[in-house]
């Protein structure tokens, strides 16, 4: 069994769901149903089977149902990093957590959107056996276009043999997809900006720095960023 590198994930739960409207008019996006279980389920669900012990979730958007909802589970133990007050996005989100004694290092991030059917090894596996702690700021799990279901875009990274990561170029694709899941660095955090600001600005640092890694997830991964995403997701995991 492979040692995983955290036993602590912070939970992305706090956006607005956009995307997902109108599903998301009265309930969080996180609790949008998909194969009779809440989004965030699925996530948490993944999470305790690999031995992660705890989860950090955010709330901002509709927070005390989101809040009542996770508070019953015990595997993983959930604190709750409230941003009632301001959305912080995602990097701001995790200085918050950071700052609050709540993330140690390194620790995992998921996006509470995020579903996958984990392959030969799990996904934080999957993170665990490329993690670097000396020479990687951060480790993104990734996926080709051809597992990941549901997606339509032009991808987001470059990988070069060693797994160093570099952005799509404009008017090209890439082949590598981000999951939504990564490992975290201490070190990716330092000097951040104030307030909400997009963990992009930390992960182009960390590109420029050549600290910014992608290991390749062995299972399978789908899209959920819009309704017309749901039955094709729930078709999938039933076999339908």
């Amino acid at each position: 069994m492979t040692l995983l590198a955290s036993e602590t994930a912070m939970v992305m739960a706090a956006g607005l769901g956009k995307r997902m409207r109108p599903l998301t008019a009265a309930q969080p996006k996180p609790l949008v149903r998909v194969a009779g279980r809440a989004l965030i389920d699925h996530a948490l669900d993944r999470m305790g089977q690999a031995g992660i012990k705890h989860a950090v979730v955010n709330v901002h958007y509709l927070a005390d149902a989101l809040e009542a909802h996770v508070n019953g589970r015990t595997l993983p133990s959930i604190e709750i990093s409230d941003e009632r007050e301001q959305l912080l996005e995602t990097g701001g989100g995790m200085v918050k957590a950071k700052a609050a004694g709540l993330l140690p290092d390194p620790f995992y991030c998921v996006n509470a959107d995020s579903i996958w059917l984990d392959g030969p090894r799990d996904a934080f596996c999957d993170l665990s056996l490329m993690w670097d702690e000396a020479g990687m700021d951060a480790l993104l799990l990734l996926v080709p276009h051809a597992r990941a279901r549901n997606f339509a875009g032009p991808g987001d990274f470059y990988m070069d043999p060693v797994g160093k990561l570099r952005r799509k170029l404009a008017g090209r694709v890439a082949p590598y997809i981000y999951t939504g899941i990564q490992l975290v660095s201490h070190r990716l955090l330092r000097d951040a900006p104030d307030g909400a600001f997009s963990t992009n600005i930390l992960w182009d640092r960390a590109i420029e720095e050549e600290r910014l890694f992608g290991a390749v997830f062995t299972g399978q991964w789908l899209e959920v960023g819009q309704p017309s995403h749901i039955a094709a997701t729930e078709g999938y995991l039933t076999g339908g």
